[in-house]
């Protein structure tokens, strides 16, 4: 299925399939689901708009409503389950993000596109500053995973190894840049710098 285009293109529709995959829920439950198998790290989830994703699910055929539940006083809430387009949707869709790698377009490097518009050195000092907020997001991240590989299975925290591994390639990198720009070894950071000092537009971007 893999090139297809898709109806849906909202990671936390997906992740709301996968956890109805589990069982049907309510979207409380669903919400409540996410957060204690920490999916809320790795999608971005907005629990506020997590009943219109229910809804255009249930529109597009891929949930349903499978039964209501009320609990003392509490007003009834509506379950929902995966159908079998659901299944097919979830699972084409899941290995469509596995198998094809796909252009993002992190923040980071739109600024780093940009980042000539600043002098050298203060994006120096300010990639200092992103690299120890990275140390230490990698003392941090290693702590926190080695505690839970003691109660965790791997498989179901190796979302958690690649944001590590991924803050560790970013921090190497960062460390490695910066070194080029501090010792002038980086292709133009003397122009950059003139332009600076100077306002002269080097002539390499003029022609």
């Amino acid at each position: 299925m893999a090139g297809k285009r898709r109806k849906l293109g909202n990671p936390l529709a997906l992740a709301v399939m996968t956890t109805l995959w589990q069982k049907p829920m309510h979207p409380y439950e669903i919400a409540q689901t996410l957060r204690s198998q920490g999916k809320d790290t790795s999608t971005k989830t907005n629990y506020g708009s997590l009943y219109t994703v229910v809804q255009n699910l249930e529109k597009h055929g891929f949930v349903e409503v499978t039964g209501v539940e009320r609990q003392g006083n509490r007003p009834e809430r509506t379950v929902y389950g995966l159908t079998d387009a659901g299944r097919e949707e979830m699972a084409g869709w899941l290995s469509d993000l596995l198998a094809v790698p796909a252009k993002e377009y992190p923040i980071f490097e739109t600024a780093l596109s940009l980042m000539a518009a600043l002098p050298p050195d203060e994006v120096v000092s300010l990639l200092e500053a992103r690299l120890t907020a990275l140390e230490l997001q990698v003392a941090g991240g290693r702590g926190v995973l080695e505690k839970a590989y003691e109660t965790v299975p791997r498989l179901f925290l190796v979302e958690t190894e690649y944001q590590l591994h991924m803050v560790e390639a970013q921090a190497r990198w960062v460390g490695g840049f910066l070194d080029e720009v501090r010792n002038g070894s980086l292709p133009g950071v003397a122009q950059w710098r003139r332009f600076h000092e100077t306002g002269e537009t080097p002539q390499e971007i003029s022609n």
